[in-house]
């Protein structure tokens, strides 16, 4: 069964591009030209991934975003053509899973659209994978089947990748973890040697879970080759 896309975009012309790409590609592509609409949809379609613009003409896709967090935890890909640094960490910050610049080729928007929905249903299928439901580190919960965190009893939001990075991270407790494995496992092959990408991530967890995030005692560095938690 194809997957169903819901793109948010005011551009009709773009909108319309998109969807023919990737339909294209397979994919079922549903259509807002504003955020309101949009939100109205996905609460309508249930769609496997949302791609959605920053610049709205009702709410702009920093607030759209976070409202989608608010009532859901569907894949979020921000297409849009506002390429700076702290756009990106922005968008990431609020939630969302992948962020891509415009223009972008149909060939990388679907695989990008691939490789997310390739980490939202390895996740959902491999579940806890043998191990103890609930682990429980120093001052940290993470209760795998409920995809809940709590740090001094206290519940922390994570993002969908968030808790993807950490739940693979203390999987391995106590490796060292290469960054080109982590980025496999919780991006996809797509990502290898995007070891920003992933520092970018790890600074996000440590601010969340650290006691301190400038004198990490969860998530380690191993300079030069990865991370080692616990």
């Amino acid at each position: 069964m194809s997957a169903t896309l819901l793109l948010i975009d005011d551009d009709v012309s773009l909108c319309e591009t998109v969807r023919f790409m990737l339909t294209k590609k397979g994919f079922n592509v549903e259509v807002a030209h504003n955020a309101i609409t949009g939100l109205q949809k996905a609460y309508a379609l249930k769609p496997d991934a949302v791609i959605l613009d920053i610049m709205l003409p009702d709410m702009d896709g920093w607030q759209t975003c976070r409202r989608f967090r608010e009532m859901s935890d569907v894949p979020i890909i921000m297409l849009t053509a506002l390429g700076a640094e702290e756009n990106v960490v922005e968008g990431l910050n609020l939630g969302a899973d992948d962020y891509i610049v415009k223009p972008v080729t149909a060939e990388e928007l679907a695989a990008r659209v691939r490789a997310l929905l390739r980490r939202v249903s390895r996740s959902s299928v491999n579940g806890t994978n043998g191990r103890e439901p609930i682990l429980t580190i120093d001052n940290l919960v993470l209760d795998f089947d409920k995809h809940e965190v709590t740090v001094d009893g206290e519940r922390v939001d994570l993002s969908p990748t968030e808790f993807r990075l950490l739940s693979v991270l203390s999987r391995h407790k106590g490796r060292v973890l290469p960054h080109e494995f982590l980025l496999t496992e919780v991006w996809g092959p797509e990502y290898v040697g995007e070891v920003d990408y992933l520092r970018l991530y790890i600074s996000y967890l440590r601010r969340k879970v650290e006691r301190d995030p400038s004198k990490p005692s969860l998530i380690h560095n191993e300079w030069g080759v990865g991370y080692r938690f616990g």
